[in-house]
């Protein structure tokens, strides 16, 4: 399966827990918060100003 920008921060992170890292890289340092688990990867990304696509790429590799 494939990380996409749509799928929550939650879900992201219980079936990629390697992807907390790569999540505070980026500046993402929510990711544990309760509203964070209920928002997807774009709106986190707005929130914060990064740039979508690099982040999804880099949370693929």
């Amino acid at each position: 399966m494939k990380i996409t920008k749509d799928m929550t921060i939650g879900k992201i992170v219980r079936e990629y827990p390697e992807s907390v890292e790569i999540l505070m890289s980026f500046g993402m340092g929510c990711v544990g918060c309760p509203s964070a688990q209920a928002e997807t990867l774009e709106e986190a990304a707005m929130v914060h100003g990064m740039d979508i696509n690099k982040l999804v790429e880099a949370l693929n590799k």
